[in-house]
């Protein structure tokens, strides 16, 4: 159920520490903000000098006032907060808000005794936000901690930084989106991420949840909250175009980045990841109406063409359709319409909105039940006519208020409606649009966040998250890691090799064709890249060219050892890599692609949370740009998928259960019509 944070947001009673009447002090604005409450929880303020505050006496002390704190925000300088912390623990307070600055975010000094502060706080049976954190505000209970005003709505903001919470509430403003609550994640000393989502998940007042994270603590707590939430989840992060600051030492390592980690975190827990806060806005805009696509055809109407045809452009960008509309829907929607306009997808109005203004409405309506689509986008002038500053009609006009009664229209028959209606209007601030705004119908100035708002609400942008696996027990860790030893301990997890030997001379060379036929495969191991150094030799037919391989790739390379092996079938085979890195927010993450020698090259990889369940392999492997190449193509017969996801299975559960392991790979796992078998291994530890 998580940990109990009901002292954070709805408190019996509050106290703030370091109130102030000087408007440059940041207890000013907490206390300021603190005395909108009309809920009737008694407010104390706490300043050393005493006096008043804000016209209200100040307590010296927390234990001047005389009776239990709940919640304490400290907002005092950094030398007396571990001080003021002691003393509203010492008054029973169950929540402290920390505003105070200077600890794990200034260093090794700080971050001990942030740790210390915070076991205190856990010993005491308390929570604690920050430290170095902005506030809260819950709008569902009248707690107000922040130093700003928050629009009341259903939609909980978690956030790192607190300018950003600044600008979503402007650009919440115009499409009707306010706030739930509001939490300042601070330096998540005590209180996470993770315990602040969970508890949003289940909190009755707040419908969506928004997330800016620049540091996830641990991320792979973080996706299995998300993935439990009933509720949509939408994450603005920072950060993601960087690789991996490890030194990668493997194909896997060096094809694995931050980005590819957090894509697949969010896409296996039904995350909608952004890039923008304009596109987070875009988004819980597109949620907050709570219709739903059944799939992802789109019809899109315009009453001017270059609006269609940009449309359709970015709906197909969009990773949606615009499909052609059948006879039956082209002879509904020309009913509503005059000869000259367009009645394919897009439908071109051509002017007919002009002569009347309720074919908009007749449309929408045509469009919204036709079997062939599954939502609608309106694109172009829509909203001009009742405009106004700009429009061709102006607000007291028959065509403006043709059009105010089209909008009604709209907004009536959406009332009813599960299909989403999408609207891109040249007037968003239009009476009109304002209109469809009111009836949850999301609208936008742009084309390219219309289509983003569809992409949000198709088929599958939530309903495919496929779920976070648990991490299996630590197993026991192999003891060494080189080639053949990770062959051995992977043959031991199921996953098939060809016979091998270690040899170190000649003579081991020959002894070693009396267990193994030719063709055969020579490596030189205790390499980094064997390939790339030369240390791999392919084909050698019989026990004479396996012999001057030898000797040609000892005098070149002196390894120590080399592993003779029997050289498998590639005749109607796809080469994968298969891998797993271990991030140190995400944990075990898998790697699936095509690969061989080619792998960084291609780059045709997928990634997911490891393990990976063999359905779960499946689908990344069926996502690859190169999948028809498991089908079959230009007459080569189709090979094993489900033999490969169930290797995939197989190596990602092993890789899970050694956390020692930072690398493992397989490259190439040789897929076969009649199976697989892996062909070369490597593992990194940490």
């Amino acid at each position: 159920m998580g940990r109990d944070l009901s002292a954070l947001f709805d408190p019996f009673s509050v106290a703030v520490v370091g109130a102030s009447d000087d408007p440059a002090k940041y207890g000013h604005a907490i206390a300021a903000q603190a005395l909108r409450s009309g809920h009737g929880r008694p407010l104390h303020f706490v300043n050393r000098r005493g006096g008043t505050v804000l016209g209200r006496t100040a307590a010296t002390s927390l234990g001047a006032i005389g009776e239990p704190v709940d919640l304490a925000v400290i907002s005092v300088p950094a030398a007396g907060f571990e001080d003021a912390v002691d003393e509203a623990l010492s008054c029973q307070a169950r929540a402290i808000v920390a505003i105070t600055a200077g600890f794990a975010e200034t260093g090794a000094a700080g971050r001990e005794r942030q740790r210390a502060v915070a076991e205190r706080v856990r010993a005491a049976g308390a929570v604690m936000v920050g430290p170095n954190c902005l506030g809260i505000t819950d709008n569902t209970t009248g707690l107000y901690l922040a130093s700003d005003h928050f629009t009341p709505g259903r939609v909980a903001l978690l956030s790192q930084s607190g300018n950003l919470a600044l600008e979503l509430q402007l650009r919440f403003g115009p499409h009707g989106l306010g706030f739930s609550r509001f939490v300042s994640l601070g330096n998540q000393a005590d209180v996470t991420l993770v315990d602040l989502l969970t508890d949003c998940a289940r909190h009755e007042g707040t419908d969506a949840i928004a997330v800016y994270a620049e540091d996830f603590g641990d991320g792979r707590a973080f996706a299995e909250a998300a993935a439990a939430a009933d509720k949509p989840v939408v994450l603005l992060t920072a950060g993601r175009g960087a690789a991996s600051a490890r030194s990668a030492q493997s194909h896997t390592g060096a094809l694995t980045t931050s980005n590819d980690v957090v894509t697949a975190a969010c896409r296996d827990a039904g995350v909608e990841l952004v890039a923008t806060p304009r596109e987070l806005t875009t988004v819980l805009t597109a949620l907050a109406g709570g219709r739903r696509a059944r799939g992802r055809e789109v019809a899109v109407l315009t009453d001017g063409g270059g609006h269609g045809v940009i449309a359709a452009d970015a709906v197909e960008a969009a990773g949606l359709g615009v499909p052609e509309l059948t006879p039956a829907t082209r002879a509904r929607v020309g009913e509503a319409l005059w000869e000259q306009s367009a009645v394919g997808n897009p439908v071109d109005l051509a002017g007919m909105g002009e002569q009347d203004p309720s074919s908009y409405a007749a449309t929408v309506a045509a469009l919204l039940d036709a079997e062939e689509t599954d939502a609608v986008l309106l694109t172009g002038y829509f909203g001009g006519y009742a405009a106004e500053v700009g429009g061709l009609g102006g607000g007291g006009t028959a065509l403006a208020e043709g059009e105010r009664a089209a909008a009604r229209a709209i907004a009536a028959r959406m009332a009813g409606e599960g299909k989403p209606l999408v609207v891109q209007s040249m007037y968003p601030a239009s009476p009109s649009c304002r209109t469809l705004v009111a009836a949850g119908i999301p609208v936008f100035a742009a084309t390219e966040d219309a289509a983003r708002a569809l992409a949000a609400l198709a088929a599958g942008a939530r309903g495919n998250r496929t779920g976070v696996a648990p991490l299996p027990p630590a197993a026991e860790p192999p003891a060494p890691t080189g080639y053949l030893e990770t062959r051995r301990a992977l043959e031991a997890a199921g996953v098939p090799f060809p016979l091998a030997r270690e040899i170190r001379d000649e003579a081991g060379l020959l002894a070693a064709t009396e267990d193994i036929t030719g063709p055969y495969v020579l490596k030189a191991l205790h390499l980094l890249h064997k390939s790339d150094a030369g240390g791999v030799a392919l084909g050698l037919a019989d026990r004479d060219e396996l012999v001057a391989a030898f000797r040609d790739m000892h005098d070149r390379l002196r390894a120590p050892s080399y592993s003779v092996e029997a050289m498998a079938d590639l005749r109607d085979g796809v080469e994968l890599i298969v891998g797993v890195n271990r991030d140190p927010r995400f944990g075990p993450v898998a790697m699936v692609g095509l690969g061989g020698v080619l792998a960084e090259a291609l780059k045709d990889i997928a990634f997911g949370l490891a393990p990976l369940p063999a359905d779960r392999a499946l689908r990344l492997l069926r996502s690859l740009r190169t999948a028809s190449l498991l089908d079959g193509v230009r007459g080569r017969p189709a090979v094993d998928v489900e033999a490969a996801a169930r290797a995939v299975e197989r190596i990602t559960a092993f890789a899970a259960a050694h956390p020692e392991i930072a690398e493992l790979e397989v490259n190439p796992l040789l897929v076969r019509p009649d199976g697989v078998v892996a062909l070369d291994s490597r593992a990194v530890l940490g």
